[in-house]
C-alpha cells in the first residue's frame, strides 16, 4: 500500500475542485473520503452555497461518467433505475438503463421526491446493483451518489426515511463563505466561468486502486474500542431515541481509514476518527421529540460525546 500515492491523488482532486470553489478544502476532503470508501454523501445547506457545483466539480475531476437527476414529486423509481420497454422493431423487450448506471449520480434536491421514489436508490446505494423485473444488474465502479437538499424550505418536500439516511456515509454542510472568501469568489467569476475549463485530474483506475489500498490502512484494536465506545454513547444519550447503527460504526472506521490515507499515513490516529465523526454520525441519530426542536442538537450531542469519551494514548502504528 502506497499512502503517499493516495495523498498525491487527493491533492490533485482538491486542487482541481479548488479552481472552481473557494474555501471548501475541508468539505472537498470529506468528499474524497467518501469516494475512497465507496460511500455516498448528502450535502445539505441553503440555496446558493455551491452544493450542486461541488458535486459536478468532483465528477468532472475524475475521468468517469456523470448524470444529474432533478428530484421532483412526480419522479418515478423507474426514472432512476431504468426500465424494460418493448420494441416493435425487434419484437422483444430491451433494457434502457437509468441514471444510476453512471459512475457519479447527482440527486439534486432529493427530498422533493416521494419516499417511494427515494426508495429506488436504496439497493443501488447499499449493494451497488439494481434489480428490475427480477433481473439483477451490477453497477459500474466507481459508483457514488451525491445528494443535495435544502434544510430551510419545507413546502413540497418529503423527509428522507431513516433507512436511506443511514446509507449515506457522510452528511456535509457547506456553510456561508467568510468575507475574504466572498470577495475571492467575486474576483474568480468576474470574467470567467472556471467550471467550463475544468479538466480531468485522475482516472477511474486510479480511484479503484486507491479504494483497494485504503482498506489496508491499519486500525489499532485500541482505536476500534474507541470507535465502539463513541457509537455506544450515542445509544445511551438522554436526548437520543435511536443511536448509531452497526453500519454507522463501520462507516466511522472506514472514513477514518480514508482520512488517514489522504494525509499520507498507513495507520489511523484518534484525530482521524474525531475529524470525520460529526459528518458520519449526526445524521444517524434519531432524537427525542423535545430535542428535535433545538437547531443543531445532533451536532451538539456528537461533540459532547467526543469531548467526554477518553482519547486513547498509544503507539498506533502497529
Amino acid at each position: 500500500m502506497d499512502t503517499e500515492k493516495i495523498k498525491e491523488l487527493a491533492q490533485r482532486i482538491r486542487a482541481n475542485i479548488g479552481r472552481v470553489l473557494v474555501g471548501k478544502e475541508a468539505v472537498t476532503d470529506l468528499l474524497i473520503v467518501a469516494l475512497l470508501c465507496r460511500g455516498h454523501v448528502l450535502v445539505e445547506d441553503v440555496p446558493g452555497t455551491g452544493k450542486t457545483m461541488l458535486a459536478k466539480s468532483l465528477a468532472k475531476s475524475v475521468d468517469a461518467s456523470f448524470c444529474r437527476v432533478q428530484f421532483t414529486p412526480d419522479l418515478l423509481p423507474s426514472y432512476i433505475t431504468g426500465i424494460n420497454f418493448f420494441t416493435l422493431k425487434h419484437s422483444e423487450f430491451e433494457f434502457m438503463p437509468g441514471p444510476v448506471f453512471a459512475n457519479f449520480v447527482l440527486a439534486d434536491e432529493i427530498n422533493r421526491a416521494t419516499p417511494k421514489t427515494q426508495s429506488g436508490l436504496l439497493e443501488s446505494m447499499e449493494e451497488h446493483q439494481v434489480t428490475i423485473d427480477g433481473q439483477t444488474r451490477v453497477l459500474q465502479e466507481p459508483f457514488m451518489v451525491i445528494a443535495t437538499q435544502n434544510p430551510v424550505e419545507t413546502q413540497g418536500t418529503f423527509p428522507l426515511p431513516e433507512a436511506q439516511l443511514d446509507r449515506f456515509l457522510l452528511k456535509i454542510n457547506m456553510k456561508y463563505p467568510t468575507r475574504a472568501e466572498g470577495k475571492a469568489i467575486l474576483e474568480r467569476f468576474l470574467h470567467d466561468e472556471p467550471f467550463d475549463t475544468l479538466q480531468t485530474a485522475v482516472t477511474k483506475d486510479e480511484i479503484l486502486e486507491a479504494q483497494r489500498d485504503v482498506k489496508a490502512v491499519f486500525v489499532h484494536p485500541v482505536l476500534m474500542e474507541y470507535i465502539v465506545t463513541i457509537v455506544e454513547e450515542t445509544r445511551r444519550h438522554d436526548n437520543v431515541d435511536l443511536g448509531v447503527s452497526p453500519r454507522g460504526c463501520l462507516s466511522l472506521m472506514k472514513a477514518a481509514q480514508a482520512f488517514a490515507a489522504i494525509q499520507g499515513r498507513s495507520f489511523v490516529l484518534p484525530d482521524d476518527i474525531k475529524a470525520v465523526s460529526l459528518s458520519v454520525l449526526r445524521h444517524r441519530l434519531i432524537l427525542k421529540s423535545m430535542a428535535r426542536l433545538e437547531e443543531g442538537a445532533e451536532t451538539e450531542i456528537v461533540e459532547e460525546i467526543l469531548n467526554r469519551v477518553p482519547v486513547p494514548t498509544e503507539d498506533f502504528r502497529s
